[in-house]
């Protein structure tokens, strides 16, 4: 049998053309063109042709099966049936709407009578009649080719349970030792280049830290993180905690360059770093996802984050993280 399910060809349809004929059975037919018996049963009973005026012509043939089949599927295509629908998609593709949003505010909406699932979406994005359009890139991913399903790599191996944040000690959570940090990465429109900014906050001073970086790939990422962090005196860069994100699947290049253990969150559980959650809705203001990052450089982070540590915080006591973090960093000196 097949691993991977195929429709079947004309090819095909004439061979089992033949073998009926010659009255082979069911069985027999599905193993000798390697298809299942239920996939037999149903090429029959929904491509043999029927006319009441003419019953002589009652039956199955090869060819008139594949074009009932070719028939079938053209009508399936809802986007290519249904034009004003077909341009609602279009125009929210282009808006950097992902299918599954597509179809799910479609339907909350009800502004088609016609369902659309994502995967309908999908499969006009990537179809042969319509991928001269060059809606894959305003996806997520902008692949010129889709990936098939089943083929994403498990994370599961890239971030062990040993490093989940359910093994991270309490005194990481309480906040009562100094030099854990959480780090995320900032993202900006596609169209403004790949630039992007990582934010790290320590957990126990709120200080928060900045980097630019040219590239989405985690190891340059995490160089950059390394290169920042090296001169801070251990006691200061003891762990970093994540989200699963590929983006910090090098993560073992800190525990080789500085040291440093990494903790991941659960899965979809981003506010399991809330810390670094919060800092990043307070950089959004100064720094929204429209923001051009070639106009802006590291000096200018800098300079940005120098006003956010700079701000007092309630939960310090309405002290500074500036002056908090120099506090431990002289403490542990």
């Amino acid at each position: 049998m097949h691993r991977c399910y195929s429709h079947l060809t004309l090819a095909d349809r004439r061979r089992l053309y033949q073998l009926k004929e010659r009255k082979v059975s069911i069985g027999e037919i599905a193993r000798q063109l390697g298809r299942d018996r239920s996939t037999i049963y149903r090429e029959i009973k929904r491509n043999t042709f029927r006319d009441r005026e003419f019953p002589d012509y009652d039956g199955y043939s090869s060819t008139v099966a594949d074009d009932i089949a070719r028939e079938c599927r053209r009508r399936l295509r809802k986007l290519r049936r249904h034009p004003h629908l077909r341009g609602i998609v279009i125009e929210r593709l282009k808006a950097y709407w992902s299918p599954e949003q597509i179809a799910g505010r479609l339907l909350s909406d009800g502004v088609s009578l016609v369902r659309i699932c994502a995967e309908t979406i999908y499969s006009f994005i990537y179809g042969k009649e319509d991928y001269g359009l060059g809606l894959y890139r305003y996806l997520p991913a902008a692949r010129r080719k889709r990936r098939p399903r089943g083929s994403r790599k498990p994370r599961n191996s890239v971030f062990p349970a040993s490093h989940s944040i359910s093994q991270r000690p309490d005194f990481i959570d309480d906040r009562s030792e100094f030099g854990h940090w959480e780090g995320d990465l900032l993202i900006f429109e596609r169209e403004l280049g790949h630039a992007n900014v990582t934010s790290l906050i320590e957990r126990k001073s709120r200080y928060t830290v900045m980097i630019k970086n040219q590239s989405r790939h985690s190891r340059p990422i995490m160089d950059k993180i390394i290169e920042t962090f090296s001169p801070l005196p251990s006691t200061a860069r003891q762990s970093f905690t994540f989200d699963r994100g590929t983006k910090f699947a090098g993560f073992r290049a800190l525990e080789d360059g500085i040291g440093a253990r990494s903790w991941f969150c659960d899965p979809s559980a981003p506010w399991q770093k809330g810390a670094v959650e919060n800092i990043n809705k307070r950089i959004r203001r100064f720094m929204p996802g429209d923001t051009d990052l070639a106009a802006d450089s590291q000096r200018d982070l800098i300079h940005l984050v120098c006003h956010l540590n700079d701000q007092p915080r309630k939960c310090l006591g309405y002290r500074t993280p500036a002056e908090v973090f120099a506090i431990h960093l002289h403490e542990g000196a």
